[in-house]
């Protein structure tokens, strides 16, 4: 298979898997022509034309010829120079035919707060007003976007060049399916308590595996026997949202919040709303939506997958 067609692959994996509808994201591809359409000849030229059809603005080829035959793959969640200078003494052993990150770098990274905005989605599927939920949002992603602005986000795409090795990132597709595989999860299985969502985690392997490293879920607001309630997984939409959601989710019922991960800041926030909170692991969720998508591809042809970084390959299909 050719790098191009996993990036597609990804692209269409991602979409199938989102919280938002078809439509929703074709009016994003059609916001990103009309913003093509009226800019100057200078500013077209720079545009990111990858918008008209893929959503996620880190998902990239960051190096690498979309033409390029790949079978081995490296698959780590954060990939930076060291792992790309790994790579390059791997393949003195058995080549490398792609580094597959999780986290985005380069221009990925540059544009993350891009994909906040799948958030406001969530929110408004939680009863909120689209107006508010946008508002909440939008501070939250220019927030992101000032933080990030001054980043050398070069660096490991620089690396990956001088090693002649091709670079891609694949983040919101992935946590899109751990979103959708956790939702399905926790409707079937009806959990009454918080404990009974531990279990639930508890049933998987990278959480397992999470577990036996001391980063396992663990209930950061709320005890082992309270009532779950009504249940929303945060674990999508670029990273940490709004801080002043917490208040308006519990007005809509939520119980509790099941995420990947909980800044102290918005933690001092959330604890005041009497909403339970259960981290389930950063680096587990990641494994489990990154092995989910690899699942699928690794139907579309014989691929070696190399873990390192955090990543572990673990099979489901």
């Amino acid at each position: 298979l050719k790098l191009g067609h996993i990036y597609d692959f990804f692209i269409r994996e991602g979409i199938r898997a989102d919280l938002r509808s078809k439509s929703e994201i074709q009016q994003k591809f059609r916001l990103a022509r009309k913003e093509y359409k009226s800019l100057s000849r200078v500013q077209k030229k720079l545009f990111d034309k990858e918008g008209f059809k893929n959503p996620y603005a880190d998902l990239r080829i960051l190096y690498g010829d979309p033409d390029t035959d790949i079978r081995r793959i490296l698959v780590g969640i954060d990939i930076e120079v060291g792992e790309i200078l790994l790579a390059d003494r791997f393949s003195q052993r058995e080549k490398v035919d792609l580094v597959l990150a999780h986290h985005p770098e380069g221009k990925a990274l540059a544009a993350l707060h891009d994909v906040m905005d799948l958030q406001t989605h969530m929110l408004a599927g939680l009863g909120l007003k689209k107006d508010i939920a946008k508002a909440l949002m939008d501070s939250r992603m220019k927030e992101v976007a000032r933080r990030i602005h001054g980043g050398n986000h070069g660096r490991t795409v620089d690396a990956a060049r001088l090693v002649d090795i091709p670079l891609m990132c694949c983040h919101t597709p992935s946590d899109n399916h751990v979103v959708k595989y956790l939702e399905t999860k926790l409707k079937k299985r009806r959990p009454e308590t918080l404990q009974d969502i531990l279990n639930l985690l508890f049933s998987e392997p990278e959480y397992q595996d999470a577990v036996v490293n001391k980063a396992g879920p663990v209930i950061l607001i709320g005890k082992s026997k309270d009532k779950a309630g009504k249940v929303i997984v945060d674990m999508t939409g670029g990273t940490e949202g709004s801080r002043d959601i917490f208040a308006r989710i519990s007005q809509a019922g939520v119980s509790t919040l099941l995420c990947m991960h909980l800044s102290e800041d918005h933690f001092n926030r959330v604890k005041a709303e009497h909403v339970n909170v259960i981290v389930a692991g950063h680096i587990a969720s990641d494994n489990l939506g990154m092995n989910l998508l690899l699942d699928k591809l690794d139907g579309l042809d014989d691929f070696e997958f190399v873990g390192c970084s955090g990543f572990r390959r673990i099979k489901r299909a």
